[in-house]
């Protein structure tokens, strides 16, 4: 399950930095052979609207907030998210055009995956074990093995019980390695394995034998010089004999027709489709990396897109003219009076009673050029004033400060985002050339918007009702709705 976790983690990652192709519209047609769920499609590859709400509400993982239920914003996040996806197919579906999928190590990484599930899904179909614990069991061990004088808590209760669960599965690891070995022959060669000739040890030894089909070093190095491996030879053997149930588990489970169980296919093709988007936009950011020169051409002709200007956060009197502006000056420099009390009870800025002057924090270039001057010229806790706005009279304080970002092509990290920045855009125009020219898009917006509505109604029928079956409320907002599915 970690391992399905991490792929959709890397899913999401790999979507939400392709770019965006802000085009979130297109024909009303039919998509009569994808099925009902289906709100896109890019070539022959659907888009479906169970797969946006994976999307949206993982959406936590990159770094944004999941809206609320039954909010606009949720629509709003979930159109972002669909025109992410349709960047992805279109990424994918160029892969496959340019033979990508063919590269040996593409191949090997989908035989790793499709290995693991197989044996994952044979482990659970064939050899999953009981290990619930019984109340009758938990007081059994009570009474046998703990003290007479020693209370029978929660805590104890749980700490026992979590102690006959381990137990059981150890035995159950035994029992399933016997069941799972019946008919098998396999040889350890721990002669092989100590940790000491690792550096003389050739990749073509033989590390253990299954069924007479050697095991060699070469394949299974990787796992046992992990450093909780290469301790010593019984944790290399541990692991070797791991490494050997997964694979009998992978030829049994392949010999079993576990290649069509959907538990296998879901993740195994979510994977395939994953790793080679990952791959083709691997190989075009090497193949779009500029040079020194350009780089430094395009943060000149940019400058003000990349940059993060100074800011700072400030606290502001205003008064109606000069003079009134200096007299609370001159009060507050000597120590009659704050500059909470200043605002509260002199500024004629509207809400200044309630923020007492605190304006929070302001980006250097976006005000007043006059306030903007002298805000950007004072140090930290320095007032500054009176400077004149069409609002009036301003005192100004310095409450803290971040400096600029990304100001200066010289600095590492600013060489780095300019560097992104020019492989996005580039990115970002191959994937409309693909749109344009290679594989038709198509948003069916009456599915989309009907699946939308859909979540809203339901969402505030849940609201007003409690909770019921998903089906049963879906139910109930159709009949209301008089609505066909489009």
């Amino acid at each position: 399950m970690k391992s399905i976790k991490k792929l959709f983690t890397i899913y999401l990652l790999i979507v939400w930095s392709l770019p965006s192709l802000a085009v979130i519209a297109g024909p009303d047609e039919e998509a009569p052979k994808f099925g009902n769920d289906v709100v896109a499609s890019v070539g022959d590859q659907p888009i479906t609207f169970s797969e946006l709400n994976i999307m949206l509400n993982s959406s936590a993982i990159v770094g944004l907030s999941i809206p609320e239920l039954g909010s606009p914003q949720r629509d709003q996040v979930r159109l972002t998210l669909l025109d992410k996806a349709i960047s992805a197919n279109l990424i994918y579906l160029d892969a496959v055009k340019k033979g990508v999928d063919k590269d040996p190590a593409y191949q090997q990484d989908l035989r790793r995956f499709s290995d693991s599930m197989l044996a994952l899904a044979y482990k659970r179909r064939y050899l999953s074990g009981d290990f619930t614990v019984t109340d009758d069991e938990v007081k059994d061990y009570f009474d046998n093995n703990i003290a007479p004088d020693t209370e029978f808590t929660d805590e104890v209760r749980q700490a026992i019980s979590a102690k006959i669960r381990k137990q059981k599965g150890a035995l159950g690891i035994t029992s399933a390695r016997q069941q799972l070995r019946e008919g098998v022959k396999v040889d350890i060669n721990v002669t092989e394995l100590d940790p000491a000739d690792d550096a003389v040890r050739d990749d073509m030894e033989t590390v253990a034998e299954l069924d007479g089909e050697a095991i060699l070093w070469g394949e299974v190095k990787g796992n046992l010089t992990r450093p909780v491996n290469a301790v010593s030879v019984e944790r290399r053997i541990s692991a070797l004999e791991k490494m050997v149930d997964t694979r009998i588990m992978t030829q049994k489970g392949r010999a079993a027709g576990l290649v069509n169980d959907p538990a296998y296919l879901g993740p195994y093709n979510q994977f395939r489709k994953v790793r080679l988007i990952n791959l083709h936009r691997a190989n075009l950011v090497e193949e779009f990396a500029p040079g020194d020169e350009e780089i430094k051409a395009f943060y000149e002709e940019n400058r003000e897109r990349i940059m993060i200007r100074q800011r700072r956060k400030v606290q502001i009197v205003v008064l109606k003219s000069k003079e009134d502006a200096e007299a609370v000056k001159e009060m507050i420099e000597a120590g009659t009076l704050t500059l909470y009390q200043a605002a509260a009870e002199h500024s004629i800025l509207p809400g200044s009673k309630k923020t007492l002057g605190e304006i929070g924090w302001v980006t250097q270039g976006t005000g007043f050029p006059e306030l903007d001057a002298l805000t950007f010229s004072l140090a930290p806790n320095e007032l500054g004033g009176p400077v004149e706005t069409p609002n009036g009279w301003h005192l100004v304080k310095v409450q803290d400060m971040d400096e600029a970002v990304y100001a200066d092509i010289d600095d590492q990290r600013t060489r780095h985002m300019t560097r992104r920045m020019m492989i996005k855009e580039q990115l970002n125009a191959y994937a409309v050339g693909l749109r344009e020219d290679a594989f038709p898009v198509k948003v069916y917006k009456d599915k989309l918007s009907y699946h939308m509505q859909k979540e809203v109604d339901w969402y505030k029928i849940k609201s007003e009702t409690g909770a019921q079956p998903a089906e049963k409320i879906y139910e109930e907002i159709d009949k209301l709705r008089g609505i066909k599915t489009p």
